[in-house]
């Protein structure tokens, strides 16, 4: 689902929810304003189910929405203050799609430049096979290349090697995007995709604090969200030490190899309003994944066209070569 679209459905349902609507009164009100989809099709099972006198943790349980979103909801209803908890939800999604979407963005150039450099490669492979193949098709100057030295035949050999590099680099790189696991292991290495993972985090753990969620619940529910990622043992082990009695966010995050100091250090400047800490570090990463995110497009620009530049030459310079010495023979033998 689209996330922008989320977050404004949440932010209509906790209006309806303030007017003084049920649950699922607003629910079936909102889904005749939906178009059809995977979410018009979740909202409107939650409302049957809710109309039925299901209680809202078994109603949204089996529901295909953010496991984040539904726990979120249980513990809105729990405080008794489900509009204010939608509220930080449409906050929280659009801080995300706002983050994402910029994210996405600097991968479009790149990934542009990438799958034209992959056409434009193999094409030349062909191109300058049927080139060599017509020159080779000379009785003399295929006598001449039969004597050349294999130094030189390596040497040609080598315009194929950017086409490999370059179908083994698309391949990686489709397989990253596909990969859900992969993707969750490298947005934590990545610079821009790194500090948004802890941005997104961060605003994880602000919105659960908030909403009168234990630092320890807390943990653990963001630790399964992170399953597959580095930084689930990093959760784990926080839990660990604060089910020891270790109380302070300083304690727990000792030794830390994935959160780099400055988290620490805003997360705990509000003592023990974590939850402002916490906003601030949601803040202040968003921030340095977007500046960074520029940086990296501003910088991605001439680099790919360079690279595009190079490619090209190595995959001319051999038959370029053959060229020059099979007509340097045929002028000797004048």
């Amino acid at each position: 689902m689209k996330l922008d679209e989320f977050a404004f459905v949440n932010l209509q349902l906790a209006g309806m929810l303030k007017s003084g609507l049920p649950l699922e009164g607003a629910l079936r009100q909102l889904c005749t304003s939906l178009d059809r989809g995977d979410l018009k099709a979740e909202l409107t099972a939650l409302e049957t189910d809710l109309a039925k006198g299901t209680p809202l943790r078994d109603a949204v349980s089996p529901r295909s929405l953010p496991e984040f979103y539904k726990q979120m909801l249980v513990l809105g209803a729990q405080a008794n203050d489900l509009p204010g908890v939608l509220l930080l939800l449409a906050d929280y999604y659009q801080r995300l799609d706002a983050l994402w979407t910029r994210l996405r963005g600097l991968l479009v150039y790149p990934l542009i430049v990438l799958i034209t450099a992959t056409g434009l490669s193999v094409a030349l492979s062909f191109l300058l096979d049927a080139i060599s193949g017509a020159i080779l098709s000379d009785s003399f100057a295929s006598e001449f290349w039969g004597g050349v030295s294999p130094t030189s035949h390596a040497w040609y050999a080598l315009r194929y090697l950017p086409t490999v590099a370059l179908c083994c680099l698309t391949v990686a790189v489709f397989a990253t995007i596909g990969l859900p696991t992969l993707r969750r292991k490298l947005r934590w290495r990545l610079p821009g995709f790194r500090e948004a993972a802890i941005s997104q985090l961060a605003a994880g753990f602000a919105m659960l604090l908030r909403g009168g969620c234990p630092l320890g619940e807390s943990l653990a529910l963001l630790r399964e969200l992170e399953q597959g990622s580095p930084v689930a043992g990093e959760l784990k082990t926080w839990g660990e030490r604060l089910a020891s009695g270790q109380g302070e966010l300083r304690e727990l995050s000792t030794g830390s190899h994935v959160f780099p100091p400055l988290f620490m250090a805003l997360a705990s400047e509000s003592g023990s309003d974590l939850a402002k800490g916490f906003s601030r570090v949601a803040d202040t990463f968003q921030a340095r994944a977007a500046a960074r995110a520029e940086a990296l497009l501003y910088s991605a620009l001439p680099v790919t066209a360079l690279a595009l530049g190079i490619i090209i030459v190595l995959q001319l310079t051999p038959v370029f070569h053959m060229l020059i010495r099979t007509m340097d023979s045929l002028g000797g033998s004048n």
